[in-house]
């Protein structure tokens, strides 16, 4: 696709107020692929006086109509799956395969789920002698990442416009083609002008702008945990509403009584796909004693075979970080049983799949999160060593656990102190919470939950 040279702001493409750009490279191959314009302060105010003025409307508007905006919106992105897999694909780095059947396709299905929670949800209720209305909270100020780049705009957008609200998107700089084809697709399904506004830009401009702008309610941020402490603190001081989806270090808990190689092998494949850029991956793999040595054997033969399927991690800087993680684990005594940081291809920002086997609770591997393809194997000695090392993070945002019996895997999730777990392999569910414990966040997005945190509550005595 081109590149837009402008902001789409109050239902048009408009120019910058500055020149300075952004260059979109591709990391497969380092080329410049694109550029977008870096918006300033100013560009970040005409867009939130836009949403501003948009707001008394689009909030009247019936949920039925905004319902059918919404399913306008799953249709032109669902026609523009095609291009938005191969712009995903030219941007993040992602094999096109995943791209189609991830990237494009799940942000199809979160939309479809908006526009029927749009339509049903019940946005009044009696209670007692009082009617509580469930209220737009006016306009979201939206703060997305780079690994998810479609999933992460809609599972804020779609939920806010739902529930009434206008927004102002600032996407992460890696890839904000993703978000000009939304913002496209919104143009085409017939949003008032004003309803959705993109400004792409740095984080520390433009996403800071946002922040700090007194015309914004609330600030939906997705990314890192030191980050989203920062934009907390700024909400604060003016009370300013939040929601965060911050970092993870999730736990894959395999239990004796586990398929080993079903578990092994699915897990690999949770921390290879898109490369280990999942917030939620389960990148530390925990194994009883008497599995362990098998495990690592399945686990090194499992991401062997993800040598050439993967794609790159999204930057030099990015790839610089995660050898950087991978040296530290060979330094505190971590065995490499896969992978390492020598580069498989020549060109582009590739990773190997890596696997470390002794690593220990309080290794940095083991406790921060990497986002790269790197898994940890760590091993426990009973359910409550392992409950131990699982919860023996700051985070909290997911995990897995695997059992014989799905009762006996159940139990043990519900001692975990996560936002959401998988039982032996669950499917992703877009109308269930996602969100994290601890410092992997505030609030919660999907579903009913993730509209619920667009609405603020008023009630009527009578």
């Amino acid at each position: 696709m081109k590149a837009h040279d402008g902001f789409y702001i109050d239902g048009a493409w408009r120019p910058a107020v500055g020149r300075d750009t952004i260059d979109v490279v591709n990391p497969a191959d380092e080329q410049v692929i694109g550029r977008v314009p870096a918006g300033t302060a100013l560009d970040v105010d005409t867009a939130v006086r836009a949403a501003r003025a948009a707001l008394t409307g689009w909030a009247a508007t019936p949920p039925a109509e905004r319902a059918a905006r919404l399913t306008a919106l799953r249709d032109a992105l669902a026609a523009r799956k095609d291009e938005i897999a191969e712009t995903v694909t030219a941007e993040l780095g992602s094999p096109l395969a995943f791209s189609q059947a991830v990237h494009a396709s799940v942000p199809i299905a979160v939309a479809a789920s908006y526009a029927e929670l749009a339509a049903t949800h019940a946005f009044e209720e009696k209670v007692g002698n009082s009617t509580v209305l469930h209220e737009p909270i006016g306009v979201v100020g939206a703060i997305t990442p780079w690994n998810y780049p479609l999933h992460q705009i809609v599972a804020k957008v779609a939920p806010a416009l739902a529930a009434g609200c206008t927004v102002v998107l600032k996407p992460a700089e890696d890839t904000p083609l993703t978000a000009q084809l939304f913002a496209e697709a919104v143009h085409e399904a017939g949003v008032p002008a004003g309803v959705f506004n993109l400004v792409t830009g740095l984080g520390p401009v433009a996403g800071q702008a946002l922040v700090e702008h007194p015309g914004v309610d609330l600030v939906s941020f997705t990314g890192s945990t030191a980050v989203g402490r920062q934009i907390a603190a700024t909400a604060a001081a003016a009370i300013k509403k939040v929601a965060l989806e911050l970092g993870g270090k999730s736990a894959n808990v395999i239990l004796p009584s586990a398929d080993l190689a079903k578990a092994v092998n699915v897990g690999v494949a949770n921390v290879m796909s898109n490369s280990g850029q999942t917030c939620s991956a389960w990148t530390r793999m925990l194994v009883h004693r008497d599995q362990y040595d098998e495990a690592l054997e399945l686990a090194a033969a499992a991401a062997a075979k993800y040598g050439e399927r993967i794609g790159p991690v999204v930057s030099a800087r990015q790839r610089e970080r995660v050898r950087g993680y991978i040296d530290k684990g060979v330094a505190e005594g971590a065995r490499l049983v896969a992978g390492g940081t020598e580069s498989p291809r020549e060109q582009g920002y590739f990773v190997s799949p890596t696997v470390f086997a002794d690593v220990t609770p309080e290794m940095t591997i083991a406790q921060e999160e990497i986002f790269g393809p790197v898994l940890s194997i760590l091993r426990y000695e009973d359910e409550d060593d392992a409950l131990r090392i699982a919860n023996g993070t700051v985070y909290g945002l997911a995990g897995a656990v695997w059992a014989g019996d799905e009762s006996e895997a159940v139990a043990f999730a519900r001692r975990m102190e996560t936002g959401q777990v998988d039982i032996n392999g669950g499917r992703f569910n877009p109308l269930a919470p996602f969100g994290g414990y601890k410092q992997s966040g505030v609030g919660r997005e999907l579903g009913t939950h993730g509209l619920a945190e667009y609405l603020q509550t008023k009630s009527l005595q009578f």
